[in-house]
């Protein structure tokens, strides 16, 4: 396997549940240097494992290996860390308990300050739930990190992007008549609709009105919707993506006993250099949310990806998509923190 795993053994969530035997797989690339500052870690977005992550990583770019120590590890439910595909039982499936992204992070905290010694990071960032991570990362420990930049993600999830959800697993559920009882019974080629439901959001109006997914060598919408949307969502565990979806449906950057709800507040306390880059035609993740965002962090610059390729804007495909990212976080590296 292309990654390592580190043991957190049994953890109690924030629900107040043990799960026991823990653990998250990560990846890292680069070396750390000795004062162990030149620390970037990138976590992982929903559905995504970190070989999602490695386009924006390379040399002579932002995230320079040959500089930086970066460091990937992957969200509980993805299947490679702790998720309900991976868990013995009496926690396996739909058994599965409640993780939240303060749970992720603060697990992801343990790995950096235990596994490798890690006191100082130069930067954290992420796409979607990647981005929402960086965010709390800067929320719950603002004196260790230097800077946050988050594509397309947002510090909690406002209810547009909470109802996209919700379609998404109500079309799920549906394979099985929305009894609860019988989740266990759901496998991935149950998923095929909800690709189809995501379809609508992930991707922007103007790209579709303009035909782009001929570029790939799609002759018809049909064909892209069942080549792209539903092969994709087929090659997740079902339950995995409800684990995932539960953590995405509940996060919010201020739902801890730091803040206790107080969204603005929690805002506010990040001391990060913070770069805040929505795309620019995201339905799902709406540009306008990030803008609230920004406005009330101390230290931000509001950098909206303009792109036709909505909430993809952030995931790696689009080549001038991918440099204006790039070359933001360039800017953003280049910036001294006066520490």
């Amino acid at each position: 396997m292309d990654y390592e795993i580190f043991d957190l053994e049994d953890v109690i969530l924030q629900s107040g549940e043990t799960l026991p035997d823990a653990f998250l797989a990560y990846k890292t690339y680069g070396k750390l240097n000795e004062r162990k500052d030149n620390v970037i870690v990138y976590p992982t977005a929903f559905g995504d494992r970190h070989i999602q992550n490695e386009w924006l990583i390379g040399s002579g770019m932002a995230l320079d290996p040959e500089k930086y120590f970066i460091l990937v590890p992957n969200l509980l439910g993805n299947g490679l860390s702790s998720s309900p595909s991976n868990t013995p039982p009496p926690f396996d499936r739909a058994n599965f308990p409640q993780v939240t992204i303060y749970d992720n992070v603060k697990f992801q905290h343990r790995l950096a300050t235990e596994k490798f010694g890690i006191r100082k990071i130069a930067l954290v960032v992420g796409w979607s739930m990647g981005g929402l991570q960086a965010y709390q990362w800067g929320a719950s420990y603002p004196g260790m990190v230097e800077r946050i930049a988050s594509f397309a993600g947002a510090a909690k999830t406002w209810p547009q992007t909470y109802v996209v959800l919700e379609g998404m697993k109500a079309s799920l559920l549906a394979a099985v008549g929305f009894d609860s009882s019988q989740l266990n019974r759901l496998t991935s080629s149950d998923m095929r609709a909800v690709g189809r439901v995501y379809a609508g959001w992930g991707l922007s109006r103007d790209f579709y009105r303009e035909e782009l997914y001929r570029n790939f060598g799609f002759e018809s919408l049909a064909d892209f919707m069942s080549g792209v949307w539903e092969d994709s969502f087929m090659k997740m565990d079902p339950h995995n993506f409800l684990a995932m979806l539960w953590t995405g449906q509940h996060a919010d950057i201020s739902a801890n006993p730091s803040y206790n709800g107080d969204f603005d507040k929690a805002l506010q306390s990040i001391k990060a250099l913070a770069c805040v880059m929505p795309g620019s035609t995201d339905l799902f993740c709406p540009a306008d949310d990030n803008e609230y965002e920004a406005n009330l962090l101390p230290n931000a610059v509001f950098n909206p990806i303009e792109s036709i390729w909505g909430h993809f804007a952030g995931r790696g495909i689009n080549g001038p998509d991918n440099q204006f990212i790039d070359d933001s976080l360039q800017r953003l590296l280049a910036v001294s923190t006066n520490e």
